[in-house]
């Protein structure tokens, strides 16, 4: 049913982020959620006049509901709401950073240990770690030593991390993903928080 927009003032349409509003809401009837909470079947050029005697705007807050669910409201408090939420469940949002360890099947021992100590500190911080070995030349003929490292250091690592995705062959390269021991972070954080000081006593404060 084509709507015929209601004299006045002119109401703004369809905004940037594809919420309808207004003129731009072409299906009707619709469900109209007043400000108590009781829900309505209404036509829409009904509620749309109902927003402009209130001086606010139809805003379609459920398009995919049959019918689709508007409310009047001001549509700019509303969309600051919505951006203040987001902002707000994106700051929970607890972000893993990937740390990439890299090495040879000819790494050194003195190599060796310092990426695995390296890893595990990534790891006790939180953090996950990638283990990529790579292949140079004629070493993708003998990557069975790449493996036996791998394998070598999976058993190091043990104590500081969990295997998520075991060695695989991704070209001249083979990978391993570690994650951090549930806990592990939050332990290390409270470790590593300021202990009180305790002054000493005065004497006869006794």
């Amino acid at each position: 049913m084509a709507l015929q927009p209601p004299r006045g003032r002119q109401m703004p349409n369809r905004q940037s982020d594809g919420t309808r509003i207004n003129e731009d809401i072409r299906i009707s009837p619709i469900r109209l959620v007043k400000e108590e909470g009781e829900a309505i079947i209404i036509e829409t050029h009904k509620a749309l006049q109902m927003a402009k005697d209130a001086g606010l705007d139809l805003v379609e807050v459920s398009p995919n509901a049959k019918p689709p669910v508007c409310k009047i409201i001001n549509y700019g408090k509303y969309k600051f709401e919505q951006v203040k939420k987001a902002k707000a469940a994106k700051a929970k949002q607890h972000v893993v950073k990937l740390k990439e360890i890299k090495m040879h099947p000819k790494t050194a021992e003195n190599d060796y240990q310092y990426r695995i100590k390296q890893a595990g500190e990534f790891l006790q911080d939180g953090m996950k770690v990638k283990l990529i070995m790579q292949f140079r030349g004629r070493e993708m003929a003998h990557m069975d030593y790449g493996k036996r490292l791998m394998e070598r250091a999976k058993e190091d690592l043990a104590a500081f991390g969990d295997l998520e995705m075991d060695s695989r062959v991704e070209g001249n390269t083979m990978l391993s993903i570690y994650g951090p021991k549930r806990g592990a972070a939050a332990a290390k954080k409270q470790q590593d928080a300021p202990k009180p000081v305790t002054e000493p006593m005065a004497a006869g404060e006794a």
